[in-house]
């Protein structure tokens, strides 16, 4: 009986080193892969994809993951020459994810793991978008026309890695124009700023001109209209005054005897002294 206890427990010893598990995870999708296939019908020893609880033999076989969620990877400075051999450098960044579909041609031809993937055949991608459309426009063109150079990269982009099972869901880049360009655009910000500058002194001072001009249209109509209230009022008063003195001589030259008629010398008005 002891024998036979030793040659079980040998026997699970051998079976759990031959024999492992793994598991792959939802959000992945698993590709058991044999390592010495002869089998050409077995695209190069993949036996399959799989997902969940995975038992294997280590030794003859191995399980390699890939995420089907989406991926965000960001590279610094790549150099692009424009079409006057001007040289940008490019910081783009890209959220991309793999075609569950497409995941056994994916391993089948490249054998990598995703960050392999993302720094060799990817970078190769959005390096060879940006060359292509950076060689199509000249560096002042580029940089008046930014969102269209992107699209074009874009579109360059997302056609090439399509066609190799990865899904592009965004794309940015941080440009940098070479020194002279980022200088001479400096330069001509600067000059439209100073005109814009000036443009609005003109203004000012042609909005504190007309303010003048009516403060000194309305200075001299009200002198004017001072003036000629007071002639008016002086007009008023020396009538006034002369039809006062004719009565006062007639009062003077009156004996009292007889009636006396005095004239109103603007009135015109006949009056009786008695």
């Amino acid at each position: 009986m002891k024998k036979l206890f030793y040659i079980v427990v040998a026997a699970i010893l051998m079976a759990s080193c031959c024999t492992s598990c793994t598991t792959v995870d939802s959000g992945s999708v698993g590709i058991k892969f044999k390592k010495w296939a002869a089998n050409s019908e077995e695209h190069g020893g993949v036996k399959g994809t799989v997902k969940g609880w995975v038992w294997y033999n280590p030794f003859t076989t191995s399980i390699y993951q890939y995420p089907v969620y989406v991926q965000r990877k960001s590279y610094t400075d790549i150099e692009v020459n424009s079409k006057d051999a001007s040289i940008f450098k490019i910081s783009p960044t890209i959220a991309y994810r793999l075609d569950p579909e497409k995941i056994t041609y994916v391993f089948v031809k490249y054998r990598k793991q995703v960050d392999d993937l993302e720094e060799g055949y990817i970078k190769t991608c959005i390096y060879e978008a940006y060359r292509t459309c950076g060689n199509e426009y000249t560096a002042d063109y580029l940089m008046s026309n930014r969102k269209e150079f992107e699209s074009e990269v874009r579109k360059r982009l997302e056609k090439s890695l399509l066609e190799e099972g990865f899904v592009v869901e965004e794309f940015t880049a941080k440009i940098e124009p070479p020194a002279s360009l980022k200088n001479a655009i400096d330069a001509k910000n600067e000059a439209v700023q100073n005109a814009l500058k000036a443009e609005n002194l003109v203004k000012q001072a042609e909005a504190q001109a007309k303010i003048d001009v009516a403060k000194a249209q309305g200075e001299a109509n009200a002198l004017r209209i001072k003036g000629e209230g007071e002639a008016a009022y002086n007009r008023a008063v020396a009538n006034s005054l002369t039809q006062q003195l004719i009565q006062n001589y007639w009062i003077e030259k009156w004996d009292g005897k007889q009636p006396q008629t005095v004239l109103g010398s603007n009135t015109g008005v006949m009056m009786s002294l008695k």
